[in-house]
C-alpha cells in the first residue's frame, strides 16, 4: 500500500467508511514537532509495505480530527476497524515497530524448530521501562514474533491487562492466555517452548 494523505475530515469520513469493516491506520503528524518530523519517514516506510490503507492527518493542517481518535500528541497512529480504534501506537518508532502495534498479526506462529504451533505473543511495555527492551530484546534473540503495545498511550489496554494480571507493572508477556510479569525467562522457555540459554 502507501500513503494516503488527508485534507479534510470529509475525505477521512470516506476514507473510512469505504473500508467498510477492513483496517485502516491513521497517522497524525505535524511538521511543527521536531520528533513528529523525524519518525514520519519510518512511518511512511511502514505505509509502503502495510497490507492496509494507511492515511496521513497533518494535524498543524487539518485541524481537530486528532482529537476524535483520543491522539493528543504527535507523532501517533491509530488503526480503526468497523468505526472502533482497535491499536493505537505513539512517539518515534522504526517501521517494524509501528507494523507491531498498528497491524493485526498471526494468531499462531509455528516455532522455527520441531513445527510446533506457538500461541500469539504480546509483550506490554512502557517507554521508560529498561526491562521492556530486555524482554524484546530476548524474544527477538529466540526468534519469537510478537506485537507490542504500549500501555503509556493505550489506556484502555493498560486497564485490560491489569484485569487480567492483578498487575500495573511491565513487563509484562501475553503468551496465548497465560500473563507472564516481569523478565521471568524459566517461565518464558517453558511457556514458549525454548531451550534453557
Amino acid at each position: 500500500m502507501s500513503l494516503f494523505p488527508i485534507t479534510d475530515a470529509a475525505q477521512l469520513d470516506a476514507a473510512l467508511a469505504s473500508a467498510g469493516d477492513s483496517p485502516v491506520v491513521v497517522g497524525f503528524f505535524g511538521a511543527f514537532s521536531a520528533l513528529a518530523t523525524q519518525a514520519r519517514p519510518a512511518f511512511e516506510a511502514f505505509a509502503e509495505d502495510a497490507d492496509a490503507p494507511v492515511l496521513l492527518v497533518d494535524v498543524g493542517e487539518v485541524k481537530g480530527l486528532h482529537a476524535r481518535f483520543g491522539v493528543s500528541a504527535v507523532p501517533a497512529a491509530v488503526t480503526v476497524q468497523g468505526g472502533q480504534v482497535i491499536r493505537r501506537a505513539a512517539g518515534r518508532q522504526d517501521a517494524e515497530a509501528w507494523a507491531r502495534a498498528l497491524l493485526p498479526h498471526e494468531s499462531a506462529v509455528v516455532a522455527p524448530a520441531g513445527g510446533a504451533v506457538r500461541p500469539p505473543v504480546t509483550v506490554y511495555v512502557s517507554p521508560t521501562c529498561v526491562w521492556c527492551g530486555r524482554v524484546k530484546d530476548y524474544l527477538r534473540q529466540h526468534g519469537v514474533r510478537f506485537r507490542e503495545v504500549d500501555v503509556s498511550v493505550d489506556p484502555a489496554a493498560a486497564q485490560a491487562l491489569v484485569a487480567r494480571s492483578g498487575q500495573v507493572g511491565v513487563p509484562q508477556v501475553e503468551i496465548g492466555h497465560e500473563i507472564v510479569v516481569g523478565f521471568d525467562k524459566p517461565r518464558l522457555e517453558r511457556l514458549l517452548g525454548l531451550q534453557a540459554a
